[in-house]
Formats: C-alpha cells, structure tokens, sequence
C-alpha cells in the first residue's frame, strides 16, 4: 500500500477553473451593461424633466397679471420664476380679486389666446366724473383751462403713487424674494398671479412658468437590480473558481520520501487537516472561510442596494389600475351660490395680523393705529380705553385680540364688496374663546374688527357650514327669522330693562344667558351704593336701548342665523334738590370723559355691548340664543 497521494488532474482543475472565470466575467460585463442601460435611461437618454414658457413683456408697467389659463397649459404643479432687481414680489388670489384689485390701475396681463402666451397692456377704466363736476370737453369754459405760466401742478406731478401689493388681505399668499423669486403653486385656472416690484416701478419682465413632465423610465429600474443581481453573481464565481485554483496547486517541485501517514482525529476542534511537513510534523492549512466569502459580496450587494434606492416609482413597470379614491361625504353649496370671502389659511394670517396691530396700538394707546385695524363698536371701545388710561394709569387695557388657534371660520359667500367673516378663536392659556366679527369695505382695503365678544362656554354653537363653502348675509329685514336682525337689539335692550314683563321676553332664551344676570346685579349694586348717600337729593336711572352700529347676520345650516348687534345701556344721575350736585369723585371715568368734577344736572353714562345671537329660522319653535357678549364704557356726558 502506497503512502502517497494521488496528484490531482491538473487539465480537468483548469478546465473548471477556466469556466468558473469566463462565466464570471461573463456575469461582470453583462452587469455593467444593464446597470449603464438602467442609468443612461434615468440620466441622458431621459430627456428634459420640465417645460418651461417665457412670458414676454414689452411694455413697461408696475403691475404683471398672469391668468389662470396660462398656468394650466400643461398638467401638474407649476413653478413661477421672476428675476429682476430688488426686491420682487408675487402674489395670487381668485382672478376676480386681483383683477377688482387692479382696476384703477395700468397693468400687463398675459392669456393665452389661440394656445400661444400673449400679453398686453390694460389701461385704467375712466371715472365717471360725478354730478356737478366741470366737463373738460367741447363747450367747456376756457377759463378753467390753466395757462402755461400757471404755477398749478400738472397731471403727471399730482399723479397719486403707486400701490404696493406686499401685505394686501387680498391675496390667498404671498412671495417676497431679493433679485430672484420662485415660488411653488398649484392653481386652477379660476385663480391669477400678480407680480410687481413695489407698485411704483416696473414690474419683473423676465418672468416664466415651468411643469414637471410626465417622464417615465419603467425597465430603468428592473435593470440597475438585474444588473446588480448578475455583478453579485459574478464576484460569487469568480470566488469560487479562485478557490477551487488554490487546492488544485500540486508541488512545483519533487519531495523528498514521505513518511507515513497517521490517522486523523476529526473530532478535535483545529485538528490539521492531513498537511504532512517535510519534517514529518503535520501542518495546518490555511482554509478559505465563509467570512471572506461574505466579505467578497458585500460590494456587489450593497451597490446594487444603493442603486435599487435611487430607483422612483416612475422607474418600474405599472401593472394593474389606478386605484380609484373613494369619495366621503361633504357639504355642497347651494346652486348659485358665491364663492367664499377667505380661505382658512387666509383668515389665520389676516387675524394674526390683526392682533399684532391692536396690540401695538394697545401698548401705545393709538387710536389712529387702532382704526386701521378696528372699526364699528369695537373701535368706539378701544377708543374710550385709551383716553381713560392716559389719565387713569392703573385702568385696564383691553383684552388682546385671539388669533390662534382658529376654532370656527365661517366667511361670507359673496364675490363684491364689503364682505365679511365670523371667526371663533380659543385661548388655551385662559380657557376662554372670542366670537368676532372682521369686515373689508373694498378690494384695497385690510379686513377690520367691528364686533368682539367673549364667547359663552355653556352656549353650543348651531351648525355652520364649512369654511371653503361659506354662508350667505341674512338681510337685516329677512322675515324668514324668528325675529329680522334689525330688531334684534331693541327687543333684547327691553328684556334687559324689563324682564319677564317685556313683549319680547320669550323669545329669548333665558337659561345660560349670563349677560342678562351679570346686568341685573351690577345695576343693583350701583343702586344700593347710590341709595346709601343720595337717595334723598337724586335719581338713579338705567336704560338699555338699540345701539349705533348696524347688525349683521350669516345663515346656519339649520336655516338660522349667527347674528351681530349693538346695545348701549345709559346710566343717568340727576339731582332732585336744587341745592344739590352729583359729583365724580367716586367715578374716576366720569371724570376723565366728562372733565368735571361735579354738576348740577347730573351725569349720563353710556356702556356699549357687543352682542352676538343665534337667532333661528321661523317656524323652528326655537328661541333666539345668546352666544357671546362683550361690555365696555363708551362715553359720559354732563347732562345739559
């Protein structure tokens, strides 16, 4: 029996060795060219990603509107880039607006006429002069045309200056960038953008608008994985045919005799595995591990990881439908019905603005600042505050005006003008909310706070619709309430003064009417303080009455009303001895408003309410509601 061992077959290792070899650079090249197939579609061979259109302005002008139907050329999102000097602005809002907005003024306006982007110059309406004014046409007196030396202004020096955009209530939102803007929209085509500078020098003129296009690749991403699928394979080959070369390997050289062999222990753990040294010692081969193996792949696996990420969903064949959305149920509008006043992202940034500006005012005590942002009932309060306080330095402020977050909105369905806004607002820290109610007279105008009340927290609030629907105005006169909003405020002033022996008492729900009881006490405390010292020498005398400021009414889902009133209440104190006088020592305000310190025919004193109702539809067999008031002083006189 020979010792030694058989030498392998050195032809049949290369043979395998060499297959192993060319199906693994078969395996590399054949990847590398479905990865570069797969990236050359994502890449070069992808084509352009977005269409882009200039829009070509040739006529100077402070303002650029760009119609809807230009930003729906083409499906998608579009994306408005202006580039100019300075500050650039752009801005967009239902094409309505915008145009309301630009009506007194010279514009370009871009359409598309004929599927071509066409612009053109819109120049002014004329105003109508009004009735009386002088004619400047054929006939007219030449005396009132003014001579080449008059010293009067010409058109273009009294020309009034242009309106800047930036921070209009108008606009649904805004843009503001430094020499170059862009800004993400998606837009039907019932909206329109309006880019300017600062309404006073001409507007951007190089402006365009892109989409993304629609730009698929579906076998991109079948081959960068197949590719890296075949790499990994090819590394796992090209392993094994190394491998298999290192153990085919026999002596290069003749040996010496070799003793014999003795068995192996397979069962201890490192045994050498059969290697004789020369020395007749056995060695340890050093075996090829499934760790290298493992580590050999791991390149190919992770870049074809990598490439796999880098694959959208545009990158892989689409099979079967477009699943179809299911539709949930929603609020119509009635037909014919006007599109809402404001969005909710709309109303959140004019009320944040708003009570920013009162605050500034509040601090300042301005009522000038003040009156940009309030009006109505809720400036003629502010008003009274301020005169107090400068007086009266530890009077109260006035609450500040909530902003966030934004309970209700309910905006008026009305495309002219004034509309108006009832918003709800909480206050998290107080646990109070406030009622509102916010006004814009024009298009050029900022909405402005007419009536504020703290919101009753026992008192629901009745169905409304929502905020992208909108409700109509009730008018003052409607008789399809239970009573019309005109009437609201004297009928709840005689409730007040009367109680259960008013005509109008049950029509008003009684049960969580705060305002009522809070009126009834504070009336009979002053009356108790007044009897204690003047009962002998005067009167004391309350009465409520309709206030100065208009109502205003939206409908409810439920065929009623949310509605805003105003109601004064009077404190009158006379003198009943002619030898007698009412003085202000014990009423500081009096004094502040009046400027007196006594008087011999008394004192008025008028406190104002805001007062908000839900006043439902006739026939409902319901009462009218109170749902929010608010009570400040107005004004003390000296009675004449």
């Amino acid at each position: 029996m020979s010792n030694r061992r058989p030498r392998p077959d050195c032809a049949s290792s290369e043979r395998v060795y060499f297959v192993r070899f060319v199906w693994a650079v078969a395996a590399f090249v054949l990847a590398a060219v479905m990865i570069g197939a797969g990236i050359a579609q994502r890449t070069i061979f992808q084509g352009p990603r977005t269409e882009t259109a200039s829009i070509s302005v040739e006529e100077d002008a402070p303002y650029l509107l760009i119609d809807g139907a230009v930003l729906n050329q083409m499906p998608g999102t579009q994306t408005l880039r202006v580039q100019g000097e300075g500050e650039l602005f752009a801005a967009y809002g239902r094409a309505a607006d915008v145009q309301a907005w630009l009506s007194d003024a010279e514009y370009n306006r871009v359409t598309v006429d004929d599927g071509e982007i066409v612009t053109r110059l819109v120049e002014p309406e004329p105003v109508e002069p009004e009735p009386g004014e002088a004619e400047t046409g054929e006939g007219a007196d030449s005396s009132a045309t003014a001579s080449p030396d008059s010293t009067e202004p010409t058109d273009a020096a009294t020309e009034p200056p242009g309106r800047n955009p930036l921070g209009s209530d108008l606009w649904l939102d805004e843009f503001q960038q430094a020499d170059i803007l862009i800004a993400p929209l998606q837009l039907p085509e019932d909206m329109s953008v309006l880019v300017a500078s600062d309404g006073t020098t001409a507007a951007p003129s190089t402006v365009s608008v892109s989409w993304p296009l629609q730009t698929t690749t579906p076998w991109a991403g079948p081959l960068i994985v197949g590719g890296g699928i075949l790499m990994a394979a090819g590394v796992f080959l090209y392993i094994l045919g190394i491998r298999h070369a290192r153990r085919s390997r026999g002596p290069r050289r003749k040996g010496l005799p070799l003793p014999p062999t003795e068995p192996i222990d397979l069962a201890v753990d490192g045994a050498d595995k059969g290697v004789i040294s020369t020395s007749g010692a056995p060695t340890r081969r050093r075996a090829v591990t499934s760790g290298r193996r493992a580590f050999a792949v791991l390149p190919a696996v992770a870049v074809s990881a990598l490439l796999f990420t880098g694959c959208s969903a545009d990158a892989w064949p689409q099979f079967g439908a477009t699943p179809t959305p299911t539709p949930t149920e929603t609020v119509i509008a009635p037909e014919g019905q006007q599109a809402p006043a404001v969005t909710k992202p709309q109303a959140e940034r004019i009320l944040t603005r708003i009570a920013s500006t009162i605050a500034d005012a509040d601090t300042a005590m301005d009522a000038e600042l003040a009156a940009t942002r309030l009006e109505g009932a809720a400036l003629a309060a502010r008003e009274t505050n301020y005169k107090i306080r400068a007086t009266l330095t530890d009077y109260q402020a006035p609450a500040a005006i909530l902003s966030k977050p934004l309970k209700v909105i309910l905006p008026q369905a009305f495309d002219g003008w004034p509309r108006s806004v009832i918003a709800v607002a909480d206050d998290a820290a107080s646990k109070t909310s406030s009622i509102m109610l916010m006004t814009q007279q024009d298009a050029w105008s900022d909405y402005k706070l007419s009536y504020i009340a703290s919101l009753e927290a026992s008192t629901p609030l009745p169905d409304l619709a929502p905020w992208y629907i909108g409700a109509t105005q009730v008018e003052p006169d409607s008789p399809f309430l239970v009573m019309p909003p005109e009437q609201i405020a004297a009928a709840y002033a005689d409730v007040i003064d009367k109680g259960e022996e008013s005509e109008f008492f049950d029509l008003f729900d009684a049960e969580g009417d705060q305002m009522r009881t809070s009126i009834a006490a504070d009336r009979q405390r002053r009356l108790d303080e007044f009897n204690q010292t003047g009962s002998g020498t005067g009167t004391f005398e309350f009465q409520a009455s309709a206030g100065t400021q208009p109502p205003f009414a939206l409908a409810t889902i439920e065929s009623g009303a949310i509605v805003a009133v105003n109601v004064h209440e009077t404190d009158t104190v006379r003198p009943t001895n002619p030898d007698a006088v009412i003085k202000t020592e014990n009423n500081p305000r009096a004094k502040v408003l009046t400027g007196a310190d006594q008087s011999a025919t008394g004192f008025s004193t008028t406190y104002t309410d805001q007062v908000f109702f839900y006043v439902p539809g006739s026939g409902s067999g319901e009462k009218i509601r109170l749902l929010g008031y608010s009570s400040d002083i107005l004004d003390a006189k000296v009675i004449p």
